[in-house]
């Protein structure tokens, strides 16, 4: 398959601070793809990068076979973007923004915007001023799609998004992705969504990137395993066997894509003893916790 975005050796400093160095993943065409991690990893700033805001500390994204400090007109007219916000011209109708919009745009295709503002039965003569939170980003949403771009860029697309409004937007962009051959590379705080919709994803963590696999591949290979010890003195770390592990008083929970076969007999190696040991199904919410930790 064609790689649509390409991230080559990607580092990149404020000043003297680093927030990642040497990433390196591609997208798909005709897939979407997630970027998980906590507040302050990167995310935004790879968004930033990928869409030629800012230049990289060194490393580079070729986005369309383009690299993206230097984006042609042309290339960017084939992309997407929404980028933590919402519409700024709130005086205007559900059917003036539209066609205010669309005189930008030589591919526009107003009825991806209008079938999801009926599937939100919003009348068009109703003003984005006086639409709730929710309401505006799935305009905003709907004139993403009616730019008709080969790639969807969404930084965080569910802010002000209830679960209804949130469930009808993934159901609409699962059908226009699969429908159209388009690319998504998205973002978002609320991880449960993402299971049901990612086809690859990487999870970013301090300066680097954890893990690059499929989503639904994570969460089957991803172990959580739960027991009991009466040892005062046992000190775990992690490891390549165990990736992270959470302790309440003698309740311990260890985190690995090792099996549970594997984990005895890691604990015979090093003489650690235990009680009910059980494997326990994870969420891929509870599974990116595990694997980045809670704080």
């Amino acid at each position: 398959m064609q790689n649509v975005i390409e991230c080559i050796n990607l580092t990149h400093k404020y000043g003297k601070k680093l927030i990642f160095k040497d990433l390196n993943f591609t997208v798909q065409r005709g897939k979407i793809f997630g970027i998980l991690g906590k507040n302050g990893m990167g995310k935004t700033t790879i968004i930033n990068i990928m869409m030629g805001f800012l230049q990289p500390t060194s490393g580079r994204i070729m986005v369309l076979s383009e690299e993206s400090h230097n984006l042609s007109p042309q290339t960017r007219a084939r992309i997407g973007l929404l980028h933590e916000g919402h519409l700024a011209y709130d005086f205007m109708t559900v059917e003036q923004v539209e066609k205010f919009y669309s005189k930008f745009f030589t591919n526009w295709k107003k009825e991806f915007y209008y079938e999801l503002m009926n599937k939100m039965d919003m009348n068009y003569d109703h003003k984005i001023s006086r639409m709730s939170c929710g309401q505006r980003s799935q305009v905003a949403l709907g004139l993403i799609m009616a730019q008709n771009p080969e790639i969807m860029i969404l930084d965080d697309y569910s802010m002000g998004l209830d679960a209804g409004y949130r469930m009808l937007f993934l159901d609409y962009l699962l059908e226009y992705v699969h429908g159209n051959n388009k690319s998504v590379f998205m973002t978002s705080h609320i991880i449960q969504d993402l299971e049901k919709i990612i086809d690859d994803a990487i999870i970013i963590g301090y300066q680097k990137i954890l893990l690059q696999m499929p989503i639904k591949e994570f969460v089957n290979s991803f172990h959580r395993y739960c027991f009991i010890t009466d040892s005062e003195s046992l000190q775990l770390e992690k490891n390549d066997i165990i990736k992270n592990f959470e302790v309440i008083k003698n309740k311990y929970s260890i985190y690995s894509f090792h099996d549970i076969n594997e984990i005895k007999a890691y604990f015979k190696q090093k003489n650690i003893s235990y009680e009910d040991l059980q494997e326990t199904f994870m969420t891929l919410e509870e599974a990116f916790i595990g694997l980045t930790g809670k704080y």
